[in-house]
This record gives C-alpha cells, structure tokens and sequence, in this order.
C-alpha cells in the first residue's frame, strides 16, 4: 500500500483507506453496540460516520495547507504549543497500543470458536508472534500483506451482504423463516436513549484510522484532493457498514448477539450455510491480524518519529540496516505492550476486550477532539465550516460521555482516564526540560 512521495491518486487513498479501517472493531465490536441498543446501532454507525468524516475533512484542510509528516500531533503543537505535540504523540501512541490489544484478544476470542478449550493467552501469544515478524520484513513484505487482507477483508462484507439479501428472499433454506424488523420504538431502542448514547463508541471505534489516511494524504499528487478522498472512503465504509449490520439485526432476534461470536456469524447461524461460519470466521480473524500488525507497524514508526522530534528518548529513534531501517528500541517497546495484553488476558479473560476495546476507542477520540481544536486555530475557514466543526465536538463527546451510561464498558472510561493522567504528569515534567533547554522556542 506504500507509495512513493506524490503518485497517489484520490480514489486510490480512499481504497488505502477502506482497508486500513476495516477490523474486528465493526467485525466483533458491534456486536456489543448491537447488545447495548438494539437495532437503532444502524443509527449510531450513521451519525459514526458523520462524525468521523467532519474529523478527517479537518484533517485534510490541515494537510492540504501545511503538509507534514508529524500530522495531528505537529498540528496540535503548532495550535497550542509543544505539550499539545507531545501530548497527541503520546496519546495516540497509546490508543493504538490498546487498539492492538483489543485486537489481540479479539483473535483469540475467535480463534476458540474452533478450539473452545485453549486458553485465551495462548492465541494471543502466537498472533503477536507472528505480527512481530511481519513487521520484521520491513515496509514492502508489511506493504504486499496488507494489500492482500484489504481485499479478503472488504470480500468477506460483500459476501455476507449477498447471501443475507438471499436468505431474507427465501433463496437459502433455513430454521429462520421471519424477519425481525422492528415496528415499535421500544423495539429499535429497547436500551432506551441511554443504551443508544452508550453504543456510539462502538461506532466510532469501527471508523478508527483515519488519522493514519491524513498521514497518507502527504503521497497525494493533488494534495487539495485530501478532503474529496476521505469523503469518498467514507461514504463506501458507511453504506457498508448500515447495509450489514442493518440486515443482521432484521434476521435474527437482538438478544441472540453477543461479543464472542460476530453479529453476521450469528445472522446466519439459522440457516443451512454449514460453511459460513467457518469461511467468515477465517476472514475476521485475517481483518483482524491485519489491523493489528499495521498498529504495530505504525507505533513502531510513530514513536521513532516522536524521538526524532524530541518528545521521547533518542534510544527510540535508532534504526537497524541490517533490518531494513526498523527502528528496534520502538519495536521492543511495542512488543512490551503486546505482552502486557497476553498477561491481561490470562488474568482477566471475562470483560477484557469491552474494556480494552473502550479505552482505545475513547483514546483515539481524544486525539479527534484535538484535531478539530487544532483546525480552528490553523485554519481561517468560512462560518460553515466552524458550524460543522462544533457538531463534530458534540458527536466526539457524545460517544465519550456515553461510556458513562452502560456498566459493562464504563470502566474503559477510566481506564482511558488513567492513561490521559500519566502522559499529562509526565508531559508536566518535560515542560520544565523544555524551559530549562528553551527547546520550546518554535511553537510560539
């Protein structure tokens, strides 16, 4: 998916983009939105979407007028100064730390679908294994396998969207002879408004990686093309997405969902497909390992680049040639945090991935708020841009706050709250290193 400097075209960003996005936070994550609301998550994928755009067209204004490889973070620093820089850095360093976690257990959980009695732990050591030597092949091995999930990823979609639309016709024979579309309000809210305000982090969280295409945006050959690019990608994500998971919730009752199984695995459970579950199963753990080792890949290189900056140490930043330029102190750091959900997942494997999943989700979220603030700053644009802008802020904090609301995934709330206070008691400490060495001195 690599490109040299400048030979991108819009249309093919937004298919980088599509398959950077797509993972198990809409293959698995969903199913806890679905569980939480009801039917109504097809209306918090809609409003994700909308939120998710006005955030990446912020983004890209950003990009088109000042392109940098340093991104939000460098937007941030340059809008708020060095702690803003070093902040985002480390904040979404953090976030996708997480985010490889949630993934990590998210293979395991789906990996027990065919071997229920291995232990959590074991999967997930195996996958980080074999993550961590993908990353070994340097950029074109990482590049030519990412290509490849993109596809198998964005097929398994296509797939389940046709034979459910043949199975609603009564095209595939079944147990399921009904549909269950809801008629009432209390059946497409069943959760009430706070079960509804709870499930938009899980639809936020199936958009995450949009900071990763306004990095990409940079290899653009019309960089004005950024905004028109995320437009596109996230036009085709959404109405995938609502079609999807809008049939799922009309073939089979909403309290059949639940997080270890993918709602279209369990959409099609009462029809005669013996193959689906196993064919699409294989296919969400390949989204999922793909989505996984390109955080790996991408902190690997973030936090290199935050050493080269100075906002971390420069062990960081040292690469090895004999390993085509991988910077092995950040991989090691990486890895570090892959072991620590192994270890999580071996000590806790009841709630895990719903907390873990959260947390990333609202630590990414952080980062979008600060990339919009960023563009008020940074960006002189007309009355409607700024309108949208603060929707955008209303959405962002309605998928945060509404983590408040459900039981089963606050305590990612403060989790994520956790992490935001270690980097801002760290980030205190090196404002005085920053003082004391005037290396501060380029954001005014």
């Amino acid at each position: 998916m690599s490109s040299s400097s400048g030979d991108l075209k819009w249309w093919q960003l937004s298919l980088i983009g599509i398959g950077c996005t797509i993972g198990t936070g809409y293959f698995l994550g969903s199913s806890i939105g679905i569980s939480i609301t009801g039917a109504s998550i097809v209306f918090s994928f809609i409003l994700g979407a909308i939120g998710t755009y006005l955030v990446y067209n912020a983004l890209a204004k950003m990009t088109a007028k000042d392109p940098q490889q340093g991104s939000f973070s460098y937007y941030a620093g340059v809008a708020f100064g060095r702690w803003a820089e070093f902040s985002c850095g480390w904040n979404y360093w953090c976030s996708n730390i997480l985010i490889m976690g949630s993934q990590l257990i998210a293979l395991s959980i789906l990996s027990r679908f065919w071997f229920p009695a291995i232990p959590l732990w074991i999967f997930a050591a195996g996958y980080a294994v074999l993550s961590i030597l993908v990353v070994l092949t340097g950029t074109k091995g990482f590049d030519k396998l990412e290509n490849l999930f993109a596809v198998i990823k964005f097929a398994a979609i296509l797939m389940f969207i046709i034979l459910a639309i043949a199975a609603l016709m009564g095209w595939i024979g079944g147990d399921n002879d009904q549909t269950n579309l809801p008629t009432t309000r209390t059946e497409l809210f069943p959760g009430g408004l706070k079960g509804f305000w709870a499930s938009l982090i899980y639809a936020f969280y199936a958009y995450g990686g949009i900071e990763v295409i306004g990095i990409m945006s940079l290899q653009l050959q019309k960089k004005e093309d950024a905004p028109k690019a995320g437009k596109v990608m996230l036009i085709a994500l959404a109405i995938v997405y609502v079609l999807s998971i809008g049939l799922s919730v009309t073939m089979v009752s909403v309290d059949a969902f639940h997080e270890e199984e993918s709602p279209f695995v369990t959409a099609l459970a009462d029809y005669n497909l013996d193959f689906f579950p196993h064919v699409f199963n294989g296919a969400i753990i390949i989204a999922g390992f793909s989505t996984m080792t390109a955080a790996l890949f991408g902190v690997t290189n973030l936090l290199a680049a935050i050493a080269e900056d100075g906002n971390a140490p420069s062990l960081f930043a040292k690469k090895s040639k004999k390993l085509k330029d991988l910077p092995i102190p950040s991989l090691a750091l990486a890895t570090a945090g892959l072991l620590a959900s192994i270890i999580t997942a071996l000590l806790l494997p009841g709630k895990i991935y719903e907390y873990i999943t959260t947390a990333a989700g609202i630590l990414l979220l952080y980062n979008w708020f600060f990339i919009i603030l960023s563009s008020f700053k940074i960006i002189k644009d007309n009355l409607l841009h700024k309108v949208f802008s603060f929707v955008g802020l209303a959405l962002i904090l309605a998928a945060i706050s509404g983590t408040m609301f459900e039981k089963s995934i606050r305590p990612g709330f403060f989790v994520s709250l956790l992490f935001v206070l270690i980097i801002g008691l760290v980030c205190l400490r090196m404002k005085k290193v920053w003082k004391k060495s005037n290396n501060d001195i380029r954001y005014y």
